[in-house]
């Protein structure tokens, strides 16, 4: 009886073709070891395949130094679970340990949480004594933050306006994260840990936008010309690719 293409596993139909498909390639690299999954077959057939490879390609030794292991799954996508099991799989292994595991296929949830935390939103209103304004990933703000009033951005921040309360960039951890306003006389500013006080009110103050970000050779928050973000952080114009 024949059996229905839907139960037909990869390795057999490699045996109708006559040749047997390989599921787990490895390469050696000078970084180490590099695993790329086939991403077409079961999960359980995957696993088998990669217990063998690692049974007659890896030998254990005790002086043998650490090997990092870099797994490319390609467009399979890989549970928590799974991904644990393949960890597991390799540590079993002396001197073998897992330095990544990358997927060009991330879930509907993952994804909406990349977009929140890399889109820039963009809002029109005045940040008013005791408001707070909190944003997972950029913000475009037009508008003021008035005295009392606190900007928070897991990114960073544009005030197009005053700037007067306290404003907190990268308040998850990014360090890399900027401030910029078009009228810079904050009562605070943060990003990530570091705190900065307010300037003293007897500095002469220019009238071009500034911005504030963390100088990583005096580790302190610095104000300087909007202008020089161009060379410090290249990266906020991303947007301009292709153009």
């Amino acid at each position: 009886m024949l059996k229905s293409l839907s139960n037909i596993t990869c390795n057999e139909v490699s045996h109708v073709m006559g040749q047997k498909q390989q599921l787990v390639v490895m390469k050696g690299t000078k970084d180490g070891l590099t695993l790329y999954l086939d991403d077409n077959c079961s999960f359980q057939e995957l696993i088998g395949d990669l217990e063998k490879k690692l049974l007659s390609n890896h030998q254990q030794q005790e002086d043998r130094p650490l090997i990092t292991v870099n797994i490319k799954a390609g467009n399979r996508y890989l549970s928590k679970e799974q991904e644990e099991e393949i960890r597991k799989l390799i540590r079993s292994k002396d001197n073998l340990v897992v330095d990544s595991i990358d997927s060009n296929v991330i879930s509907k949830e993952a994804a909406i949480e990349w977009k929140q935390n890399s889109e820039i939103m963009s809002v029109t209103r005045v940040i008013r004594s005791g408001q707070v304004l909190e944003v997972p990933g950029d913000i475009l703000l037009i508008g003021d933050v008035n005295p009392g009033g606190t900007i928070m951005a897991g990114g960073n921040i544009f005030v197009m306006g005053s700037l007067r309360g306290v404003a907190h960039a990268g308040c998850y951890g990014n360090e890399e994260a900027i401030i910029a306003a078009s009228h810079m006389k904050p009562a605070q500013l943060r990003i990530s840990e570091y705190i900065s006080r307010a300037p003293d009110s007897s500095e002469e103050r220019g009238t071009e936008m500034e911005c504030a970000y963390i100088d990583e050779e005096k580790q302190q928050i610095t104000l300087d010309r909007l202008q020089t973000l161009s060379y410090l952080r290249p990266d906020l114009t991303r947007l301009e690719r292709g153009m």
